[in-house]
């Protein structure tokens, strides 16, 4: 099968990347390589390798910078899949489009969980922009597959995790703060990965959650990861009005893969599990980095 990969720069398209080429022919354009916000850009590459499958890992996440980036942020988050859309279209191919948690406004209770046909209602820039790129995909073609994540970590790029390695190793005696009142499910990009290639060949359509099993706050996360990483560490909770952003974020950010596991092609492991296969595979080049 003939694969696009847009955003192939990125920590899910390079673990997309290096899990689909065993099986499919794959071609992965950095963002620069491949800009979504130029629908000639899209028409010329899509009409060159004409595609099967085009999988968009290409997205603006910086949340906090949306707020004021705004321009940037719906060009690239809303038009963009817009013009792949069209792309895709044009050529018959499938859009499996990357999505988020933020399109929901996180006020469900913690003990609840969001499902695919829960009510959208996001509250920042991000989560309005990614909405937005989502109902475009909608209107334009009717082969597409949506898939929300959230809590996102991997080798490559920079993730909440390394930047907790980086400033626990720095100083182990600096009493560091992080966030114990926002819940969610962190998810490794390989595993993800791993999801999208297992749906490849799936029938498989509209919008699903794909997240790892079992959820955390941002502290217990980080406090998991550095205690695995036999880091030693002095991190303290604190809320989320302790430590103010310029977005607002989802206090409950835990998605259920309801439809995957409707279908039977859920394979997502739990999140501890997930972490410590990552620990165990990278622990080495984790510490080489610092």
């Amino acid at each position: 099968m003939k694969v696009i990969i847009s955003g192939g720069n990125g920590q899910l398209g390079q673990d997309c990347l290096s899990v689909l080429e065993k099986k499919h022919q794959v071609y992965s354009f950095s963002s620069r390589e491949l800009d979504i916000t130029n629908s000639e850009k899209v028409k010329t590459i899509f009409e060159e390798i004409l595609p099967e499958v085009v999988i968009n890992c290409a997205a603006y996440t910086a949340v906090d910078l949306c707020e004021t980036e705004k321009e940037k942020c719906w060009a690239v988050n809303a038009e963009g899949p817009e013009k792949l859309a069209r792309g895709c279209k044009h050529i018959k191919a499938k859009l499996i489009h990357i999505s988020t948690d933020y399109v929901f406004d996180g006020s469900k209770p913690i003990t609840q969980v969001y499902n695919e046909n829960d009510q959208v209602g996001p509250v920042s820039q991000y989560g309005q922009s990614k909405l937005a790129g989502e109902e475009n995909i909608r209107k334009i073609n009717a082969d597409h597959l949506i898939i929300r994540t959230a809590w996102l970590y991997g080798i490559s790029g920079k993730n909440f995790l390394k930047t907790m390695l980086r400033l626990a190793a720095a100083d182990s005696a600096r009493t560091l703060k992080v966030v114990n009142d926002q819940f969610g499910s962190l998810t490794w990009t390989h595993s993800l990965a791993r999801q999208i290639s297992h749906l490849l060949t799936s029938e498989i359509t509209g919008t699903i959650h794909a997240t790892a099993e079992g959820h955390s706050t941002w502290y217990e996360a980080a406090t998991t990861f550095l205690t695995m990483m036999d880091i030693p560490y002095s991190i303290e909770p604190c809320t989320t009005a302790d430590y103010p952003t310029p977005a607002r974020r989802p206090t409950n950010s835990i998605l259920e893969n309801q439809l995957l596991k409707h279908e039977k092609l859920n394979i997502m492991a739990h999140w501890r599990d997930d972490l410590q296969e990552f620990v165990n595979r990278y622990k080495k080049d984790l510490l080489a980095e610092l």
